[in-house]
């Protein structure tokens, strides 16, 4: 028996055909505009899924140290192909600005939303920027051999460099490679002639010209500059100054703040990209391929740039901001410091940066711990040496640094004092430079008889270098041990003042 509905109910019942009817309007035309938008079998093919506003904007300039992220990212363009938008629903865009000051400009303004730098070169804009409290959240890389110092025939050691012209761009990371080299070498900045370069493409169109007798360029362009001037060569690269010049990526703290999980994912599969470029010969060409079509490069360009740069893994940036404690490696905050007092020096830096942990923020890092079990995501070893041959024992010098360590009389073992003079002379030194050999040659005065002073003198190079190898881990096999007795005098024996200078140990970067 049917049921009569009341007035109250029959208008209910008309109420409700009535929004079905509008709500099946609206999918209709909706379906119509997303069939214009994107039209079957074509709607996922590289297209754009979401609002601009949820695109993370990564700014990059030409460089192979960016390859784990736009490997993942399948590219430049935010696309639903992405393993970022895959894989974590995070949509990234790379946006390239090779202009240094164009590249702030557009980070200030909220264009991109992390900026490239080098932790060495951070000291120089962290105070300017201070006002929207940039933090430094990972380790991109380590520059291995992407800039390197080219010199004419006839230079062949850091103190041939003096009074000499030499060109590089101020404030940048050739500045941080060449502040490091006179560091091994003993000279100091002022003792030589500085001729002010734009940039590091300029410096070496000044070389290839014959304007200047040095200059500290980019790779591959010190090989056009070896090709351009006959004999000439390359000093020292950032091949052998392996942990001298890192690159980072920051963001404001306000951007961080409201954007963690999307972060997190993107440094995340930028690690697992890494791994894949180390492990997959076909994802290290593809991710050249990619890079070549974003930066509008030859592929061998890329793949030069690539093998120049060290991508860093997860462990990398473990020991890069010393999560765990205890780093005896070359960290971050080492350089931020060290190039903080170089700068400032030369008037690029004021005389009081924002502190290390001001400028960082690791807790994204920190946060992804369960990386750290993942294969490929291992902290880099310490660099191995060979057994040095005769040719390597006797090598010229590129770099000598003599350093006063007052061993009392007849002793050869280290007591403190000499520790901590090596620590702060050298250490810095061994650490920075750890892709190269080093000689230790231990020197005495005149007093005594030349053969006993000959064994004390190795035996207390020998002292040394066993130091650098417990303290810093390097590869015994690294150290080239020489004892010269009083045979190398710096200065007169005839005075206690220069008694004291002869009794020192040069330390001394090799070329093999």
């Amino acid at each position: 028996m049917a049921k009569t509905l009341t007035p109250a109910g029959k208008f209910a019942f008309i109420l409700l055909i009535v929004a079905g009817l509008a709500c099946g309007l609206i999918y209709m035309r909706n379906a119509g505009l997303m069939s214009k938008i994107a039209p079957k079998g074509k709607e996922t093919k590289g297209a754009f899924v979401g609002k601009k506003s949820d695109v993370l904007k990564v700014c990059v300039n030409t460089w192979g140290g960016f390859a784990p992220g736009i490997l993942y990212n399948e590219g430049f363009k935010a696309s639903s192909n992405s393993r970022y938008t895959k894989e974590y629903g995070v949509n990234v865009e790379f946006v390239l600005i090779d202009d240094f000051q164009a590249s702030r400009e557009a980070w200030k303004s909220g264009a991109v939303d992390l900026l490239w730098i080098t932790a060495d070169v951070f000291p120089t804009e962290a105070k300017d920027l201070s006002e929207f409290k940039p933090k430094i959240l990972f380790q991109v890389d380590w520059s291995r051999g992407g800039d390197a110092i080219v010199v004419r025939p006839g230079i062949n050691s850091v103190s041939d460099l003096k009074g000499k012209k030499i060109a590089f761009a101020l404030g940048t990371p050739s500045q941080t490679l060449l502040v490091w080299l006179l560091e091994a070498g003993n000279l100091k900045y002022e003792e030589l002639n500085i001729v002010q370069a734009k940039d590091a493409i300029d410096a070496a169109a000044m070389f290839k010209a014959g304007k200047v007798d040095a200059a500290v360029c980019w790779s591959p362009d010190d090989q056009d500059c070896l090709k351009a001037i006959h004999g000439a060569k390359i000093l020292k690269s950032t091949k052998d100054a392996s942990n001298a010049i890192a690159d980072v990526f920051y963001a404001k703290e306000e951007y961080i703040q409201g954007h963690e999980k999307e972060l997190k994912a993107f440094m995340k599969g930028w690690f697992r990209a890494v791994a894949d470029i180390r492990s997959t010969p076909s994802a290290k060409q593809k991710a050249i391929q990619l890079m070549s079509d974003g930066f509008s490069q030859p592929v061998d360009f890329m793949s030069i740039a690539i093998d120049n740069a060290y991508l860093s893994t997860y462990g990398d940036n473990v020991n890069f901001f010393n999560l765990n404690g205890g780093y005896n490696g070359i960290t971050g905050e080492e350089l931020y410091n060290r190039m903080a007092d170089a700068f400032h020096a030369v008037n690029l830096a004021p005389a009081q940066v924002p502190n290390w942990r001001l400028v960082t923020n690791t807790a994204i890092l920190r946060s992804m711990e369960a990386l750290s079990s993942e294969e490929g995501q291992e902290a880099e070893r310490a660099a191995t040496f060979s057994k040095p041959t005769k040719a390597v024992v006797t090598a010229e010098a590129v770099a000598t640094k003599p350093v006063t360590i007052n061993f009392p009389t007849g002793v050869y073992a280290l007591d403190d004092n000499c520790k901590y003079i090596i620590d702060q002379e050298f250490g810095p030194i061994v650490k920075s430079f750890a892709h190269s050999r080093i000689r230790v040659e231990g020197n005495t005065d005149d007093v005594g008889d030349r053969a006993s002073n000959m064994i004390l003198s190795k035996k207390r190079a020998q002292s040394v270098a066993d130091y650098l190898v417990k303290t810093y881990g390097c590869d015994r096999n690294r150290f080239v041990v020489v004892g010269n007795g009083p045979d190398k005098p710096v200065a007169s024996n005839d005075t206690p003042d220069g008694k004291s200078k002869n009794r020192r140990t040069d330390f001394q970067l090799l070329n093999e």
